[in-house]
């Protein structure tokens, strides 16, 4: 029985902690009430064979905003398809109130230059740690867009000192999907599979419009608007001081890899980038086995030199770029695996044993989308938590990355890059120089001529980037020659070459094949920094008529325009008075309103003509194209392609296996365009023996789509395509495809590369010279000698003798020595003195094969108009 005197001391502390909670203080800091993604969605995320669509994802974004003052959702702009691009950014109330004094303070603390020490103590004392995750880029990787509504609503709700600690230190910027397009696409397709054989099954098309997987390439180029997106918050709205991106990796292997980056390393970041990976990697790790989590990888399978995708590309603008890879499952269906299926044979983890970056295995039996779930949230949290905990340090190691690199940079050699006025694509300059602005990159303009430390004058207008900058890393690799390591990192024990991740160089002077100069010593003087670059073409007043630069790429976005507006052109064929085989002519009839907002949209000049051409000029003809497009998960160059030809003005159909095999294609066709791709791709033969999985295109089996999915042309559309080519229609073939046309066609052409082992011929993702044969209509308006983009498994074409070797054009040519610019190469001599373009007659009609990947993710400018010139006669 409870006396007197204990009743009293009870009710005297009942009576302490309700004025105590009545405060007002603490009573602001009672629970909101928020909605759980549970009573939202009707069932907890990660539930077996449940999946959420974008657009519901959407509408509870909306709705944790309405309900918390924690977050704010910031709708970026429509996707590819129409899409809304959400950033949603979770904070305390306060932090929330000052957004953009926060913004601003983490903006000084990643440039801090005209900044004294006293003024950053200052700064990292009010500032907050930023940082950003972002979800599914990849779009069957679909654990992340569904893990971050739970992610989002635990950061609204939960009252512990955890969470206030990362709310009160942290300024999360969330992207819950990076690809809403493609979201929505393996949503509706999971649910039109859900219940039949085919369940769990990859969406037979691009779950991007344009890109597919290659979405994460696009990093460093931004051609796409989700890039862009992106690109805005990443360099140069916010500058994050942390970065993760979570995807998933295949089935058979750890559960989730988390950071660092196995070796070799991509030099040139500041040290603390790699340190920092190795800290926030070390604390994830921990926090996932402290959860009970198996078969966590760290250090391992991935390389820090990657390609230039998000995470790959952050370290160089000083931000702590990371990625987590979760198993897949059959997309929200579980998967059995069996123990013994279970692999290592990969950097780091040559067995699937226990070891120190690998110590509790997974033991197998059921994969289930809520297992990726709670990986990926206790990494996502762990990070968030690290930079709660330490965020004066991450402010300060954020201002000491950006001082260093700016230092290094200005002791360094080269001090500058010189982009010149003079050009043979001045207006592809210009676009050069307006992405690395994307980029956050510090670029200069000449006011008045000078004489660069190299003793090469430039004139005004060229364009100045400097490198004592905090991301003079970044500009090294976008503007000067870069080599792979060739190294014990980069070999197998035998001596062969271990493929990079992708590319072994990401240099986008090069791939855009503008001239870019080191210097030494920078300009002293005479140049001021720009935020935009927006050149606009000149119209000359003449009676006579108008040339437009065919040197230039977007005189065919230019020449297009015209000729949907009905005005007739001509090009010439014979160099003459100044005009080079390639110009364009328009006629002086052509409206001045016209001409004005063309040269207005395309940055061409409308020069004046002297006078009208004596010869050598035809008649322009924007001729019919077709491209093949197919099903088994859709064809990444053919995305790509699309993309570039639509940015150029050029009409297209795609042409899909039905039509093909229906034939009589000459009725409405004269060119078709086939993008990189194996032959069995192609034709809808099998791969070879032990392809089924992993081999070109085949990621899966082709037994995981339905029948109406399963693409291929066969003997039919064979016949097709050579008839048509005999009755004179234009066959290009790109890449890979090439093999196609000289296999199917019965062409006297070998790949000289073809079958050689990798330790005597290998050559992954690089620049290389070449040598154009400018009297050939295929290569108007390049220059002699240039650069091309080869990847692995690209042919090189050697002309077998024939009876008609006259029937054969080598329009691109390897030289016989010094091929390789940037990334690497090894066996030169099998490439040297080789074609890498090729057009050959065919009946009435030809076939063009393309062996370079001449417009290669819409990135390798530089070559865009050998595929142009063949879209137009």
């Amino acid at each position: 029985m409870m006396t007197f005197r204990r009743f009293a001391r009870a009710a005297t502390l009942l009576l302490a902690v309700f004025v105590l909670l009545s405060t007002p203080a603490l009573m602001a800091q009672a629970p909101t009430p928020v909605t759980s993604p549970e009573k939202f969605f009707g069932f907890r995320l990660g539930t077996d064979k449940k999946m959420v669509r974008w657009d519901r994802m959407v509408d509870y974004y909306k709705q944790l905003a309405a309900e918390s003052d924690r977050i704010k959702v910031i709708d970026m702009g429509p996707s590819t398809m129409g899409n809304p691009f959400l950033l949603v950014v979770i904070s305390s109330p306060a932090n929330l109130a000052r957004l953009e004094r926060l913004r601003q303070v983490n903006l000084q603390l990643s440039d801090p230059r005209g900044l004294g020490e006293a003024e950053v103590r200052k700064l990292v004392a009010e500032g907050k740690a930023v940082v950003c995750q972002s979800m599914s880029l990849h779009a069957t990787e679909i654990g992340g867009t569904q893990m971050a509504a739970e992610l989002a609503y635990d950061l609204a709700s939960r009252q512990d000192e955890e969470a206030r600690r990362i709310l009160d230190n942290v300024v999360f910027l969330m992207v819950p999907c990076f690809n809403p397009d493609g979201e929505n696409i393996v949503h509706d397709w999971y649910e039109k599979t859900l219940g039949t054989e085919f369940e769990g099954s990859a969406p037979p098309v691009l779950y991007h419009k344009y890109a597919g997987h290659d979405n994460n390439r696009d990093a460093f180029m931004t051609n796409l608007v989700e890039s862009r997106y992106m690109a805005k918050i990443l360099f140069t709205d916010w500058k994050p001081e942390a970065y993760v991106d979570h995807h998933h990796m295949g089935s058979y292997g750890a559960r989730i890899y988390v950071p660092p980056y196995a070796d070799p390393i991509r030099p040139m970041a500041d040290p603390l980038v790699w340190r920092e990976l190795s800290w926030y990697g070390a604390h994830i790790a921990y926090k996932e086995e402290e959860a009970g989590l198996s078969g966590v990888l760290n250090d391992a399978q991935y390389s820090g030199w990657g390609h230039f995708g998000f995470h790959w590309v952050t370290p160089f603008h000083n931000i702590a770029g990371m990625l987590t890879e979760s198993a897949s499952a059959k997309l929200a269906s579980p998967m059995f695996i069996h123990p013994d299926q279970l692999e290592g044979g990969i950097r780091n983890l040559p067995e699937y044993e226990a070891q120190t970056n690998f110590p509790d295995p997974w033991p197998g039996g059921w994969w289930r989308l809520r297992d990726i779930l709670d990986r990926q949230k206790v990494a996502a949290w762990a990070t968030l938590d690290l930079a709660a905990r330490n965020r004066e340090t991450v402010l300060w190691d954020a201002y000491l990355k950006a001082k260093r690199q700016t230092e290094r940079g200005a002791a360094g050699k080269p001090a500058a890059y010189v982009i010149p006025t003079v050009q043979h694509d001045r207006l592809t300059a210009s676009t050069l120089a307006a992405k690395l602005l994307v980029q956050g990159i510090e670029v200069r303009v000449a006011d008045t001529p000078f004489v660069g430390s190299n003793g090469v004058a430039y004139a005004a207008g060229s364009f100045v980037v400097p490198m004592a900058q905090p991301k003079m890393g970044l500009v090294r690799y976008l503007l000067g020659r870069t080599f792979y390591p060739d190294n014990t990192f980069t070999r197998d024990r035998d001596g062969s070459p271990i493929r990079p991740y992708d590319m072994a160089t990401d240099t986008m002077a090069e791939f855009m094949g503008v001239r870019v100069d080191p210097l030494d010593v920078a300009p002293a003087a005479g140049t001021r920094r720009i935020d935009s670059v927006d050149p606009v073409g000149r119209v000359e007043k003449n009676a006579v008529g108008y040339v437009m630069d065919g040197r230039e790429n977007a005189a065919f976005r230019a020449a297009n325009l015209l000729l949907d507006k009905g005005v007739a052109l001509r090009r010439l064929d014979k160099a003459e008075g100044g005009l080079r085989a390639g110009d364009f002519l328009v006629a002086a009839s052509a409206p001045d309103s016209l001409l004005s907002a063309v040269a207005a949209d395309t940055g061409i000049d409308f020069t004046a003509l002297k006078a009208q051409p004596t010869a050598g000029a035809r008649d322009l003809k924007r001729l019919r194209v077709g491209m093949y497009q197919r099903y088994w998960g859709g064809n990444i160059d053919e995305g790509w392609t699309r993309l570039l030809l639509e940015q150029f003005g050029f009409p297209y159909t795609s042409l899909m296996d039905a039509e093909i095999k229906k034939g009589g294609l000459e009725a409405k066709y004269d060119v078709i365009i086939v993008p990189d791709d194996s032959t069995a791709m192609i034709t809808g033969e099998r791969p070879p023996a032990g392809q089924g999985r992993g081999g070109r295109g085949f990621g899966r089996p082709m037994e995981s789509y339905p029948p109406e999915y399963r693409s291929g042309i066969g003997a039919d559309g064979v016949a097709a395509l050579k008839a048509f080519v005999q009755k004179g229609g234009t066959l290009v073939t790109l890449g890979g495809a090439s093999a196609f046309a000289i296999d199917t066609f019965g062409l006297p052409i070998r790949n000289s590369v073809a079958g050689i082992p990798s330790k005597e011929f290998f050559c992954p993702g690089s620049t290389l010279h070449a040598a154009f044969d400018t009297s050939n209509p295929l290569a108007y308006g390049m220059p002699a000698e240039g650069l091309v983009t080869y990847l692995g498994g690209s042919p090189a074409f050697e002309i077998l003798p024939n009876d008609h070797n006259d029937w054969y054009e080598t329009v691109v040519t390897y030289p016989d020595r010094d091929l390789l610019q940037s990334g690497w190469l090894i066996g030169e001599p099998f490439l040297a003195k080789k074609a890498a373009m090729i057009s050959a007659k065919y009946g009435e009609g030809r076939v063009v094969l393309v062996g370079h990947r001449t417009q290669f993710r819409d990135q390798t400018a530089g070559t865009f108009k050998l595929l142009f010139n063949a879209l137009v006669r």
